[in-house]
């Protein structure tokens, strides 16, 4: 198990470290040790699910599951929700073709290098630290979803309302944990290298909630040696 943290996130060239943890929908573990060898896969490193814009990144990566599949890469999504809480969402809210990671320590997500950012009065270091007025002054434009642009804090409470999603004790503890977690996806080849990656650390923010462009990303794995 990776318990060192990569200073920054992995970038194409870097040889992704192994971690171990719980899958979510089969018994036991899975690992990325798991794939080398074997088939290239897409690693996608989300906060908890009780954030609404994790909950559409991981929505939109599950879409593609077939196409890479076809293409022969496997799909390993890993979110920070505890393993109980994780396995109850997602057997509601299924992702075929997916294998489904819980990682509440992070573990993962400081070995590929994404940071834990933290939310201070009025310090901006990114990617360690941000701000509350910095953030109060993103605005989350979502036509469809959102009745108008709002700040990340106010536009995550509408969307789980939106939802219907009700956080529990767990979701609670999650969001103080890891509620700051950077996220990213990154897709690796069979012998466990990075050949495309997708983070909020890069863009000095404007990375924030987005989503990849799915074409960027087929266009990458359409790369990679069968």
């Amino acid at each position: 198990m990776a318990e060192h943290a990569m200073e920054r996130p992995l970038r194409p060239g870097d040889r992704a470290p192994n971690v171990v943890l719980d899958a979510i929908n089969h018994g036991g573990k899975v690992s990325i040790e798991d794939f080398r060898g074997q088939s290239g896969v897409l690693v996608g490193l989300f906060r908890g699910l009780q954030c609404p814009f994790c909950r559409r990144h991981i929505a939109a990566s599950a879409e593609l599951a077939s196409s890479l599949h076809a293409k022969g890469i496997d799909s390993l999504t890993v979110v920070n929700t505890p393993i109980e809480r994780a396995r109850l969402y997602f057997r509601y809210h299924p992702l075929p073709g997916v294998i489904a990671a819980s990682d509440p320590d992070s573990i993962a997500h400081r070995a590929f290098g994404l940071p834990n950012l933290q939310f201070t009065e009025h310090e901006d270091a990114w990617p360690y630290k941000v701000s509350i007025p910095t953030v109060m002054s993103m605005r989350m434009e979502m036509p469809g979803e959102l009745p108008e642009p709002m700040n990340p804090f106010d536009a995550s409470t509408y969307l789980n309302t939106l939802d219907g999603y009700e956080k529990t004790p767990a979701d609670e503890k999650t969001e103080e944990r890891t509620g700051g977690q950077l996220v990213g996806e990154f897709l690796l080849d069979r012998n466990g290298i990075v050949r495309w990656s997708f983070t909020e650390v890069d863009g000095e923010g404007s990375n924030m909630f987005a989503i990849p462009r799915a074409e960027e990303l087929m266009s990458a794995a359409s790369q990679l040696p069968h």
